[in-house]
């Protein structure tokens, strides 16, 4: 890899030096005394994230990519159910999680199934209005609207029907089986969203119903904080539910400031303005360097995502990115080890396909992933098999003698998807391809038609569970007609074969059975490059040693603010 010093080690600046002009917090002006006082002050903690976010409502948020939305969503919402930290599904609004065992997931002779939630008594919104199986019900009119395709899931196309007997009981029809039936109504699946506040919005004036107020400054859940206080561009604070279904948290209060840059956010945590990040996006290397200098905590690393380029499938420039061939020797050209002992300080691996290694889903499907290892020599070959020649400069040219160049762009603000973007195009440009690098400016993250409509190739983090295998169906391919709404499939590739592939996975109850479309689904993955897998990304957390029950997450659908409401301060602290 050339130059690695200056394009994939990007080193923070000066800490020492920004810590001594950190901004100050009303906790580190009074000095560590504050953070010793009588037990009868209210328990705050200060929290950042690495964005400005324009709502609490992570289904909103795909196309700006603002990292930490999920944790605060976290806070303020709660679903049905919820996944813990090691994968495992919890009830919370609802008595049980629906399964085969307890009778309230039902798979029928014909074909469809049955899910069923009891709603615990008591449930109530953050405004005092009961949580009842209406809300439910009105949530999947919402998401199973076409006229609203943002909250687009796939599982919904398998629901026949809802219904309500009582006001706590929702008794969902499928026409087809769906392996994840029991998440709906949770983060998975779409977050419950209160009829009382928005169903005459959404009869009234749906063309406007995603600018309603609610989605941000007016949010009201079902969470263990509700929002109290909100300042655009400067930060948001939460304050203890008393009625939250599972208990009052402990924590009385979480202020939440919004950090872009990595260097301020580390200099803050050093002056003690800030007790620990939240919603990931910072590097291996910034956290390691925060570590042995803070002195406040432990790092801890998690397997979160995976690093993807994408490729544009529809009207690319130029024509070639959607050749197959092209593809393979871009692969090839690409010293993905490299890259990961150098990004991820040799912590991760590269990525054969969106689930890592230690899963058991893929170890099952493990001989059927098509690997692409680093030979440019193969590269080299396949390009000119393809009817360019180098020239005298190295880069190759097309018979008429037309450089082959392509954009390659990611999100600016990320740093390791900036790295990962430097890293491919050094390995691209040294195989002979120009390319143009690109950064998406957060000024332009929310066109939802300029992100779609990248010319090359972007790069981008993506799920690597089943979940993120769905987001690839075609029916998630943002086009003109659904207003660029849809999000998930980024490459916008329309397979037929592949979707079949995928509504197999999520139909398909018996383990063996659903391992073998899998396996398949991957090969076909691997085979295309729909997506071109770089590596596995671990996410650093930080966590201060006077907060307790924080318990890091594992999986790119797992938050550690899943127990919030059980975070707490240590005596004294």
């Amino acid at each position: 890899m050339r130059h690695p010093s200056a394009r994939l080690l990007l080193l923070l600046p000066v800490i020492a030096g920004l810590a001594a002009c950190a901004p100050q917090s009303k906790d580190s002006a009074v000095g560590a005394e504050q953070r010793q006082s009588q037990q009868s002050s209210p328990k705050r903690i200060v929290a950042a994230i690495r964005g400005d976010p324009h709502t609490v409502y992570q289904q909103l948020n795909p196309s700006s990519n603002i990292p930490g939305i999920d944790e605060l969503q976290q806070y303020v919402h709660a679903g049905l159910t919820v996944m813990d930290s090691q994968q495992q599904r919890h009830p919370v609004i609802a008595e049980a999680v629906p399964s085969i065992e307890n009778g309230l997931w039902r798979v029928l002779p014909n074909g469809s199934m049955e899910t069923t939630w009891v709603i615990r008594s008591g449930a109530r919104w953050q405004d005092g209005t009961p949580f009842t199986a209406a809300d439910l019900s009105f949530t999947v009119a919402v998401i199973r609207d076409p006229d609203l395709p943002i909250f687009g899931e796939q599982a919904y196309e398998s629901i026949d029907r809802v219904e309500a007997p009582n006001d706590r009981t929702v008794t969902v029809t499928w026409v087809r089986p769906h392996i994840f039936a029991d998440t709906l109504f949770s983060y998975d699946l779409g977050l419950p969203i209160p009829r009382h506040l928005l169903e005459r919005a959404y009869l009234d004036d749906k063309d406007n119903f995603l600018q309603h107020p609610y989605w941000s400054t007016e949010f009201v859940g079902a969470g263990p904080f509700r929002l109290k206080d909100w300042v655009r561009g400067s930060h948001l604070i939460v304050e203890a539910h008393p009625d939250y279904v599972l208990g009052r948290p402990k924590l009385d209060e979480i202020e939440v400031r919004f950090i872009t840059d990595p260097g301020t956010l580390a200099a803050n945590m050093l002056a003690g303005a800030v007790d620990m990040p939240v919603g990931g996006r910072l590097s291996i290397e910034w956290a390691i360097q925060v570590r042995d200098r803070w002195g406040e905590g432990r790092l801890e690393p998690v397997l979160t995502n995976w690093i993807v380029v994408f490729p544009q499938f529809i009207s690319p420039k130029p024509p070639i990115v959607t050749n197959l061939e092209f593809r393979r020797a871009l692969m090839y050209a690409i010293d993905r080890q490299a890259q990961v002992d150098t990004l991820q300080y040799g912590l991760s691996s590269p990525a054969q396909s969106f689930l890592y290694p230690d899963q058991a889903d893929y170890r099952d499907i493990e001989a059927r992933v098509m690997r692409y290892p680093y030979d440019p020599g193969r590269a080299v070959r396949s390009i000119e098999g393809l009817g360019y020649q180098k020239g005298a400069d190295g880069s190759f040219r097309d018979a008429a003698g037309q450089k082959l160049s392509v954009e390659l762009r990611t999100s600016q603000g990320d740093d390791l998807q900036e790295k990962a973007m430097f890293s491919t195009a050094d390995y691209w440009e040294q195989l002979g391809v120009g390319v143009e690098q690109h950064f998406v400016v957060p000024q332009r993250a929310r066109d939802r038609e300029y992100r779609a409509t990248f010319p090359g190739f972007d790069v981008k983090r993506n799920p690597n569970d089943l979940r993120g295998l769905r987001g690839l169906h075609s029916s998630l391919t943002a086009l003109p007609e659904n207003n660029f709404l849809a999000n998930g499939n980024n490459s916008r590739y329309v397979s037929p074969e592949f979707d079949a592939l995928i509504d197999g996975v999520f139909s398909t109850i018996p383990k063996a059975e659903r391992t073998e479309i899998l396996g398949r689904a991957i090969a076909h993955i691997a085979e295309h490059l729909n997506l071109m897998g770089l590596f596995y990304n671990i996410d650093p957390m930080l966590i201060p040693n006077r907060l307790t029950n924080v318990m890091p997450a594992t999986g790119s659908r797992s938050s550690a603010s899943w127990n919030a409401y059980q975070w707490d301060l240590k005596e004294g602290g």
